[in-house]
């Protein structure tokens, strides 16, 4: 009898201790034949845990976990800086759950045990050394918010004064690279374009990489005021001529550029690459449809996933005080999950269901699905590019270009050209459907096509 409470007490020591989250876990998310592996750590106070998440294959920035919630086996947490959520349970030792960034979803398995570094993928047009230009660090101070921002400003290596662009980065936090799957084609554009006689100013986002500031706190109207530094910056440097600053913003950097454009007289030419031309609540809407449908679901489900987001969308941009959004968005989640059917919430617990729509709640999403580009667009004037690949998915050219051109027509522009290139995806590469997971397989970063549709144009200003 001893011998068997003995065991017994194990047992439940044994259980308790898979119960505790404390400490390194490892998983890796994996993407065709790539994978990028994440380490979470956590930490348990009196409260419940705190937690950060290292993305060991990209910039090794420890991202902070805005909360962490672990009760009867579940797990799931968020941060706000990369637009991350995950919810998991934990079962003999493994967290098995769902990763989900920006609107895509992967299966991550979490475990103690740290897990190696697959071959690296070969990205053939990252640049080497040595370089047939001049490239500088450099800093800048945004002294409306009393932030330092880091950088890299490359140069031919030539007496003169040069056209500079300066590169502003899509959604998410971003290094100077806007490095994403293995690729960084930021540095690859930067380049490209030295070489071909423009100077370039590529930057780390506010509170990533060397930057200071705090990026999940900001909204695309703060990451302008960035840009306008930058371009504050490069009017005091002797090599720049000042009167051909320009532009180049990848998706919301293509919804920045203009908003920067419109209240400087700085800028001389803008480059919009998948930049926005309707509000985001319509891009994230059309953006669910089509990403679904590639992925094979039934036109059904796509129509009731749809009806959901339009729903909690409508709640967070209706211009209502704060807590009554909130309110009114904790009362809708539970209502739609409630009227879901049965079997779908049999294989779908309420937390996960809810992690899944949280950040359409949070500051930055709630300004990007308001914000109307063409409360900038009217006010351009200068020559713009805006181009956008045929198998974009995120950012839908058939969806965003037309109203691009509508709002520049309505500012009375003259010099712009709008062009969709067949066969590219949001990240400019030559790709087969489109889907965000095809990104980390193709060797490609940045099309020569697209490269030098855009360098045509800006040599020819």
């Amino acid at each position: 009898m001893k011998k068997l409470i003995l065991i017994l007490v194990v047992l439940s020591i044994q259980k308790l201790q898979s119960q505790d989250i404390t400490g390194d876990w490892y998983g890796a998310l994996k993407t065709g034949s790539s994978q990028l592996r994440l380490n979470l750590h956590f930490t348990k106070t009196d409260t419940g845990y705190t937690g950060k998440l290292i993305s060991l294959d990209q910039n090794n920035t420890p991202l902070p976990l805005q909360w962490v919630k672990f009760s009867q086996r579940e797990l799931s947490f968020k941060t706000t800086m990369a637009n991350i959520e995950y919810a998991g349970v934990l079962k003999d030792s493994l967290i098995d759950g769902t990763f989900k960034q920006n609107g895509r979803s992967l299966p991550l398995q979490l475990g103690r045990a740290k897990i190696e570094k697959t071959t690296i993928a070969k990205r053939p047009q990252e640049p080497k050394a040595p370089f047939p230009y001049i490239s500088e660090e450099i800093s800048f101070l945004n002294a409306k918010d009393n932030i330092t921002l880091a950088g890299t400003l490359t140069l031919p290596a030539a007496e003169g004064r040069f056209p500079i662009v300066v590169l502003i980065s899509g959604s998410g936090p971003q290094d100077r690279n806007e490095e994403l799957m293995g690729h960084k084609p930021f540095w690859v554009l930067a380049d490209h374009l030295t070489k071909n006689g423009f100077a370039v100013l590529r930057y780390d986002d506010r509170g990533i990489a060397k930057s200071k500031g705090n990026f999940k706190e900001a909204s695309s109207a703060d990451f302008a005021r960035d840009v306008m530094a930058a371009v504050s910056y490069l009017k005091t440097r002797k090599e720049i001529d000042p009167k051909k600053i320009g532009l180049i913003g990848h998706s919301e950097g293509g919804l920045i550029a203009p908003m920067v454009a419109a209240q400087s007289k700085d800028i001389a030419y803008m480059v919009l690459l998948a930049g926005p031309g309707v509000p985001g609540k319509d891009i994230i809407q059309l953006q669910g449809e089509l990403i679904a449908r590639s992925m094979g679901a039934s036109e059904p489900d796509i129509k009731a996933s749809g009806d959901i987001m339009k729903e909690l969308m409508a709640v967070v941009t209706s211009g209502k005080d704060s807590s009554v959004i909130n309110n009114e968005f904790k009362t809708t989640l539970t209502r739609l999950y409630r009227n879901l059917p049965d079997s779908v919430k049999k294989g779908l617990p309420e937390i996960v269901f809810q992690n899944q729509y949280a950040a359409l709640n949070e500051p930055w999403m709630k300004y990007f699905l308001a914000y109307d580009p063409a409360t900038s667009l009217h006010k351009i004037k200068i020559p713009v590019l805006a181009l956008n690949g045929s198998l974009d998915l995120q950012v839908s050219p058939s969806q965003n270009l037309p109203m691009i051109k509508q709002a520049l027509d309505k500012a009375g522009n003259k010099k712009y050209l709008i062009k969709e290139l067949p066969g590219l995806n949001h990240l400019f590469q030559e790709a087969k459907i489109g889907l965000p997971a095809e990104y980390a397989d193709i060797e490609q970063t940045l099309s020569p096509v697209m490269l030098k549709e855009m360098t045509d144009w800006l040599k020819a200003l």
